[in-house]
């Protein structure tokens, strides 16, 4: 089944201040999170942008929240983002059936999110290299989890190319100079 990034949303989940110190490899899950996001936008994918508990939790990170402006937040409560009645609204209004999803943490709201949007008939693509949990191993586990419920995972290199399907455009310039 291949993947169209006209029938794509893009979905970031809760990267946010008072937690993101503590994710692993918090460092890296940045530079990753931010190339996947540059690459949507230059392909034109539209994204949503999730926070959870923002007076506790704190507003999402500088580096991304930068690259994010003008883009709708959603706050919620819950730890899957389908339970947020805005966002599952505006996402069926999308018209979009694929939803590629960034964020943490990958074994809470992440894995919750993903087997509820399956539920409400999506096809969620997790971006394994962008996404993460405070323990490595909550993340391999929710990985194996995801894989049981048929969840597609790939890398934000794998699906950025896989949305271009051809190369010589502005776009496929633009995005190897990302990826580099």
């Amino acid at each position: 089944m291949r993947i169209e990034k006209n029938n794509v949303a893009g979905l970031i989940i809760d990267v946010q201040e008072r937690l993101y110190p503590f994710i692993h490899e918090h460092e890296k899950l940045t530079r990753n999170i931010k190339i996947l996001i540059e690459g949507l936008k230059i392909l034109g994918v539209p994204l949503f942008v999730t926070e959870q508990y923002v007076k506790g939790l704190g507003p999402t990170i500088p580096e991304i929240s930068g690259i994010i402006a003008g883009i709708n937040r959603y706050e919620k409560n819950s730890f899957s983002c389908c339970d947020e009645p805005r966002f599952i609204l505006e996402l069926a209004n999308s018209g979009k059936d694929f939803v590629i999803i960034c964020g943490i943490e990958s074994h809470v709201c992440v894995l919750q999110t993903v087997i509820d949007l399956r539920h409400h008939g999506y096809t969620p693509v997790v971006i394994t290299d962008c996404i993460s949990s405070r323990k490595e191993e909550d993340k391999r586990i929710a990985l194996e989890r995801m894989k049981q419920e048929g969840v597609i995972l790939s890398t934000y290199e794998s699906i950025l190319f896989e949305l271009l399907r051809h190369s010589g455009s502005d776009e496929f310039r633009a995005i190897s100079r990302l990826v580099k």
